[in-house]
């Protein structure tokens, strides 16, 4: 399995991983072809099939907050960006 693959999987876990490193993830994201846009509000904007997705990024380290996964799962699940997908 690819290592970008192995990231998005991450996201599908049980229990929600505590470690996933934002950047890895959005590296990720962008090989299976989301675009992606930081803002100055310290947020990435995820754009998969004609949706947009705006996460918060952890202001100290890079790990995101179990409620960001959670919510970026939804998302992924809603644009079929899954881990069975790929």
């Amino acid at each position: 399995m690819s290592k970008h693959k192995e990231k998005i999987k991450k996201i599908f876990d049980h229990p929600i991983s505590g470690n996933i490193d934002s950047k890895k993830l959005l590296h990720a994201l962008e090989h299976y072809g989301a675009e992606i846009d930081l803002t100055k509000e310290h947020h990435a904007k995820i754009h998969v099939n004609g949706k947009m997705f705006s996460m918060p990024l952890p202001h100290q380290g890079n790990t995101l907050s179990k409620d960001a996964i959670v919510e970026l799962r939804h998302y992924l699940e809603e644009v079929g960006l899954t881990p069975e997908t790929l």
